[in-house]
Protein backbone atom coordinates (compact mmCIF):
# COMPACT_ATOMS: atom_id res chain seq x y z
CA UNK A 1 0.00 0.00 0.00
CA UNK A 2 3.24 2.15 0.94
CA UNK A 3 4.77 1.54 -2.66
CA UNK A 4 0.87 2.44 -3.88
CA UNK A 5 0.81 5.81 -2.03
CA UNK A 6 4.43 6.95 -3.37
CA UNK A 7 4.20 6.28 -7.01
CA UNK A 8 0.55 8.18 -6.67
CA UNK A 9 1.98 11.21 -5.38
CA UNK A 10 4.84 10.86 -7.25
CA UNK A 11 2.11 10.97 -10.32
CA UNK A 12 0.11 13.70 -8.89
CA UNK A 13 3.48 16.44 -8.77
CA UNK A 14 3.75 15.52 -12.43
CA UNK A 15 0.95 16.47 -13.62
CA UNK A 16 0.85 19.64 -11.21
CA UNK A 17 4.67 20.43 -12.22
CA UNK A 18 3.17 19.78 -16.12
CA UNK A 19 -0.16 21.47 -15.73
CA UNK A 20 0.07 24.36 -13.33
CA UNK A 21 2.73 26.33 -14.88
CA UNK A 22 1.17 26.26 -18.44
CA UNK A 23 -2.33 27.37 -16.84
CA UNK A 24 -0.76 30.01 -14.72
CA UNK A 25 1.36 31.24 -17.72
CA UNK A 26 -1.75 31.90 -19.81
CA UNK A 27 -3.17 33.68 -16.84
CA UNK A 28 -0.14 36.24 -17.95
CA UNK A 29 2.19 35.04 -14.87
CA UNK A 30 6.04 35.18 -15.12
CA UNK A 31 7.31 31.71 -13.75
CA UNK A 32 11.09 31.38 -13.54
CA UNK A 33 12.93 27.84 -13.47
CA UNK A 34 12.27 24.98 -11.28
CA UNK A 35 9.47 26.88 -9.43
CA UNK A 36 7.42 23.80 -7.46
CA UNK A 37 3.39 23.78 -7.26
CA UNK A 38 1.47 21.37 -4.95
CA UNK A 39 -1.62 21.71 -5.90
CA UNK A 40 -3.07 24.38 -8.39
CA UNK A 41 -3.35 28.31 -6.77
CA UNK A 42 -6.04 30.41 -7.55
CA UNK A 43 -4.68 33.33 -9.56
CA UNK A 44 -6.27 36.66 -10.72
CA UNK A 45 -4.62 38.89 -12.72
CA UNK A 46 -6.08 42.13 -13.78
CA UNK A 47 -4.26 43.28 -17.36
CA UNK A 48 -1.42 45.72 -17.40
CA UNK A 49 -0.68 44.01 -13.58
CA UNK A 50 1.86 41.76 -13.04
CA UNK A 51 2.95 38.72 -11.05
CA UNK A 52 6.10 37.16 -11.06
CA UNK A 53 7.25 33.72 -9.11
CA UNK A 54 10.72 33.56 -9.41
CA UNK A 55 13.24 30.43 -9.45
CA UNK A 56 12.84 27.51 -7.07
CA UNK A 57 10.34 28.87 -5.26
CA UNK A 58 7.61 26.61 -4.34
CA UNK A 59 3.55 27.23 -3.86
CA UNK A 60 1.72 24.51 -1.80
CA UNK A 61 -1.92 24.36 -2.30
CA UNK A 62 -2.43 20.88 -1.03
CA UNK A 63 -2.72 19.78 2.51
CA UNK A 64 -1.00 17.01 2.05
CA UNK A 65 2.37 18.06 1.26
CA UNK A 66 2.95 20.29 4.48
CA UNK A 67 2.87 19.76 7.89
CA UNK A 68 -0.11 21.82 9.29
CA UNK A 69 -1.85 21.81 6.12
CA UNK A 70 -3.71 24.69 4.47
CA UNK A 71 -7.19 26.24 4.81
CA UNK A 72 -7.29 27.09 1.07
CA UNK A 73 -5.11 26.90 -2.27
CA UNK A 74 -2.32 29.88 -2.68
CA UNK A 75 -4.00 33.32 -3.77
CA UNK A 76 -2.15 35.16 -5.84
CA UNK A 77 -4.22 39.06 -6.96
CA UNK A 78 -4.05 41.80 -8.44
CA UNK A 79 -6.67 44.16 -7.97
CA UNK A 80 -5.29 47.18 -10.19
CA UNK A 81 -3.55 47.81 -13.37
CA UNK A 82 -0.08 48.12 -13.01
CA UNK A 83 -0.17 46.04 -9.29
CA UNK A 84 2.48 43.65 -8.91
CA UNK A 85 3.03 40.79 -6.91
CA UNK A 86 6.74 39.47 -6.63
CA UNK A 87 8.16 36.65 -5.37
CA UNK A 88 11.61 35.77 -4.61
CA UNK A 89 13.74 32.91 -5.38
CA UNK A 90 13.64 30.17 -3.59
CA UNK A 91 11.11 31.37 -1.13
CA UNK A 92 7.82 29.06 -0.25
CA UNK A 93 4.41 29.61 0.75
CA UNK A 94 1.71 27.35 1.98
CA UNK A 95 -1.91 28.04 1.59
CA UNK A 96 -1.31 31.73 1.87
CA UNK A 97 -3.09 34.49 0.27
CA UNK A 98 -1.31 37.78 -1.72
CA UNK A 99 -3.73 40.30 -2.34
CA UNK A 100 -1.75 43.53 -4.41
CA UNK A 101 -3.51 47.08 -5.52
CA UNK A 102 -0.17 48.46 -5.73
CA UNK A 103 3.04 46.29 -4.90
CA UNK A 104 3.76 43.52 -3.19
CA UNK A 105 7.43 42.68 -3.03
CA UNK A 106 8.75 39.23 -1.16
CA UNK A 107 12.04 38.61 -0.61
CA UNK A 108 14.86 35.77 -1.48
CA UNK A 109 14.32 32.50 0.72
CA UNK A 110 11.41 33.86 2.92
CA UNK A 111 9.42 31.04 4.51
CA UNK A 112 5.68 31.61 5.16
CA UNK A 113 3.60 29.28 7.52
CA UNK A 114 0.38 28.15 6.65
CA UNK A 115 -2.66 30.36 5.76
CA UNK A 116 -0.46 33.83 5.57
CA UNK A 117 -2.06 37.07 4.64
CA UNK A 118 -0.90 39.85 3.28
CA UNK A 119 -2.88 42.94 1.57
CA UNK A 120 -1.39 45.96 0.18
CA UNK A 121 -5.29 47.58 0.25
CA UNK A 122 -7.82 48.74 2.62
CA UNK A 123 -10.40 47.40 -0.12
CA UNK A 124 -12.76 49.89 0.96
CA UNK A 125 -13.33 53.36 2.04
CA UNK A 126 -12.16 54.32 5.75
CA UNK A 127 -15.03 57.16 5.13
CA UNK A 128 -18.47 56.10 6.45
CA UNK A 129 -20.63 57.99 3.48
CA UNK A 130 -21.10 55.78 0.84
CA UNK A 131 -18.51 52.63 2.07
CA UNK A 132 -20.56 49.83 0.91
CA UNK A 133 -21.00 50.57 -2.59
CA UNK A 134 -17.73 53.21 -2.93
CA UNK A 135 -15.28 52.08 -5.71
CA UNK A 136 -13.78 54.89 -6.37
CA UNK A 137 -9.67 53.89 -6.51
CA UNK A 138 -8.58 57.33 -5.05
CA UNK A 139 -10.94 56.91 -1.67
CA UNK A 140 -9.43 53.74 -0.76
CA UNK A 141 -5.86 53.43 0.95
CA UNK A 142 -3.14 51.52 -0.60
CA UNK A 143 0.21 51.41 0.93
CA UNK A 144 3.19 49.00 -1.11
CA UNK A 145 4.57 45.89 1.46
CA UNK A 146 8.18 44.79 1.13
CA UNK A 147 9.20 41.56 3.32
CA UNK A 148 13.13 41.06 2.72
CA UNK A 149 15.25 38.29 2.21
CA UNK A 150 15.35 35.23 4.61
CA UNK A 151 12.50 36.16 6.23
CA UNK A 152 10.02 33.55 8.09
CA UNK A 153 6.23 34.63 8.66
CA UNK A 154 4.57 32.23 11.13
CA UNK A 155 1.18 30.63 10.31
CA UNK A 156 -1.38 32.58 10.36
CA UNK A 157 -0.25 36.40 10.18
CA UNK A 158 -1.42 39.13 8.79
CA UNK A 159 0.61 41.73 7.26
CA UNK A 160 -0.82 44.77 6.22
CA UNK A 161 -0.54 47.61 4.43
CA UNK A 162 2.81 50.16 4.03
CA UNK A 163 4.83 47.63 5.84
CA UNK A 164 8.31 47.02 5.34
CA UNK A 165 9.57 43.57 7.00
CA UNK A 166 13.70 43.82 7.12
CA UNK A 167 15.66 40.69 6.47
CA UNK A 168 16.31 37.51 8.38
CA UNK A 169 13.33 38.68 10.63
CA UNK A 170 10.79 36.26 12.51
CA UNK A 171 6.98 37.48 12.86
CA UNK A 172 5.68 35.25 15.12
CA UNK A 173 2.17 32.38 14.16
CA UNK A 174 -0.74 34.54 14.39
CA UNK A 175 0.75 37.83 14.51
CA UNK A 176 -1.32 41.16 13.07
CA UNK A 177 1.74 43.10 11.29
CA UNK A 178 0.88 47.06 11.12
CA UNK A 179 4.21 48.42 11.44
CA UNK A 180 7.70 47.86 10.14
CA UNK A 181 9.56 45.45 11.66
CA UNK A 182 13.78 46.04 11.89
CA UNK A 183 16.19 43.23 10.18
CA UNK A 184 17.42 40.71 12.47
CA UNK A 185 14.25 40.82 14.84
CA UNK A 186 11.66 38.54 16.40
CA UNK A 187 7.92 40.61 16.53
CA UNK A 188 4.92 38.79 17.36
CA UNK A 189 1.32 39.81 18.45
CA UNK A 190 -1.87 41.73 18.00
CA UNK A 191 -0.73 44.29 16.85
CA UNK A 192 2.60 42.88 16.20
CA UNK A 193 6.10 44.39 18.25
CA UNK A 194 9.35 43.85 18.79
CA UNK A 195 10.19 40.73 21.14
CA UNK A 196 13.87 41.06 20.37
CA UNK A 197 16.83 40.96 18.46
CA UNK A 198 18.36 37.63 16.81
CA UNK A 199 21.31 37.24 17.68
CA UNK A 200 23.74 35.84 14.67
CA UNK A 201 26.70 33.41 16.06
CA UNK A 202 29.39 34.34 13.99
CA UNK A 203 32.41 31.53 13.50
Amino acid sequence: MLILEKIWFRSLRLWWDITVPVRLKRHGVIIGRNVRFYGMPIVSLVPGSKIKIEDRAVLCSDSRFTALGVSHPVVLRTLRVTAEIIIGRDSGISGGSICAAKSIRIGRECLFGADVMVADSDFHSIKSEGRRFNTDEDSINVSPVVVGDNVFVGSRSVILKGVNIGENSVIGAGSVVIKDVASDAIAAGCPARHIKKIQNNKN
